[in-house]
């Protein structure tokens, strides 16, 4: 399996992820400050009341999933090389079940990084400027490590949403993209319509849509295969 994780990596443009990767830490970590000082202070009353944003913000890694998505599996069909990997001696199970690996553990660690280098930098930035009041206490440095770890794991679970209806199903390269930054936002929309939701337990119940989506996907392809 992790060889055919390694292969899924070689396959990628892998200056294209990298750009990308490097252009969603750069915004992050500057984007929390910016927000407090040009569109809500009340965000920085203390080191507490900034986790929630950071977290919210920090959803965008949601599109990066799409964008592997897109170049993993969609661009695979497109191109006629996932019909090649189904000639492998090996079980279609295992080679859709190596994608979906590969894919979770990438956007997993990538948005673990990208919380710790939002989190250096926002206080560092505010160490200069003083945005924020107060000093970082421990207990808020152990709820943002644990809200990092979770929130990491359901993004991670949330970008694969698309990934049986318009990634094995339609391979819908744009639909695919556009869907990803409508529950990148989800939160937002409940908070334009006034509608009073638990974030936790949004991001729970999104986080198990993408778990039944890498279901159906992983047994849909064993099944039929290249369709």
């Amino acid at each position: 399996m992790v060889k055919l994780m390694e292969l899924e990596w070689r396959k990628l443009k892998q200056g294209m992820i990298v750009s990308e990767l490097v252009i969603y830490w750069g915004v992050l970590m500057f984007l929390p400050m910016f927000f407090i000082k040009m569109v809500s202070a009340d965000f920085g009353q203390n080191y507490s009341t900034i986790i929630p944003l950071m977290m919210a913000m920090q959803m965008g890694f949601i599109l990066f999933g799409a964008s592997l998505i897109n170049q993993v599996v969609i661009d695979e069909y497109k191109n006629k090389t996932m019909s090649l990997s189904f000639s492998y001696p090996l079980s279609r199970k295992k080679l859709i079940m190596a994608k979906v690996l590969f894919i979770s553990l990438f956007v997993f660690a990538s948005t673990l990084v990208s919380f710790i280098l939002s989190g250096i930098s926002t206080y560092i930035l505010d160490q200069i400027f003083h945005i924020i009041n107060g000093q970082p206490t421990m207990a808020e440095i152990t709820t943002y490590v644990g809200k990092m770890l979770v929130h990491a794991f359901m993004i991670s679970m949330i970008s694969f949403i698309p990934l049986f209806t318009f990634g094995v199903w339609k391979r819908a390269t744009i639909t695919t993209v556009l869907c990803a930054i409508f529950f990148m936002q989800f939160q937002n929309f409940s908070y334009l319509l006034n509608i009073n939701l638990n974030p936790d337990m949004v991001n729970a119940a999104l986080s198990l849509l993408g778990v039944f989506s890498v279901f159906l996907s992983v047994h849909f392809i064993d099944r039929l295969g290249d369709v």
